[in-house]
């Protein structure tokens, strides 16, 4: 491992989430099932995306211990995850944590991705990029970084178009709303 996967796994493990994402990516190395663990928390990823009545499961403060227990071991079974990820969910509904679950996922990907010896760049679009978009995107960072870099995608319609990519302490945000705003600024003065 190098000094920078090293740094990354460092600077995840600080938060909550991070915490959480650590005790799991420590596990499914040992198990070596960091790939199935991997797959499984990107299904849920999705499902939690495509899903509000999924979000609310892991969200609502009115959700028991056991329900959500009952209710997230069924999403489990239903989404064929590992038994690894499984038992996690089992854990952070028992301790009632299932709102920290889409930061937890981000955290283990940086892991994986700092393993891998890769840059995570958490790219923020108006609208969901097509495979093609994201493979010309992750290419064009590769080339400007000198290394691998995963995507961690999120869609927010607020930036109206463009991109907001973040990697480590740089941005590059060329979002039309921020361009908006600085033409207005510029009106202004």
């Amino acid at each position: 491992m190098d000094a920078s996967s090293a740094s990354t796994q460092t600077n995840v493990a600080l938060g909550l989430s991070g915490r959480y994402a650590r005790a799991l990516f420590d596990l499914a190395v040992e198990a070596r099932a960091i790939d199935a663990v991997a797959a499984s928390l990107s299904s849920l990823k999705d499902a939690l995306a495509a899903s509000p009545e999924l979000r609310e499961l892991t969200t609502s403060p009115m959700v028991g211990r056991g329900a959500a227990g009952a209710a997230i071991a069924g999403v489990a079974a239903n989404l064929q995850l590992d038994a690894l990820t499984t038992k996690f969910l089992g854990v952070l509904a028992a301790n009632r944590r299932l709102a920290a679950l889409p930061a937890i996922i981000r955290d283990f990907r940086a892991m994986v991705a700092g393993r891998k010896g890769e840059l995570t760049a958490l790219v923020t679009s108006a609208h969901p990029l097509s495979a093609e978009q994201q493979a010309a995107l992750a290419g064009k960072l590769k080339a400007g970084m000198k290394r691998d870099v995963a995507l961690e995608i999120t869609v927010d319609p607020a930036i109206l178009g463009g991109l907001v990519v973040r990697i480590g302490s740089r941005m590059i945000d060329s979002s039309l709303k921020t361009r908006l705003e600085s033409l207005g600024q510029a009106l202004q003065a």
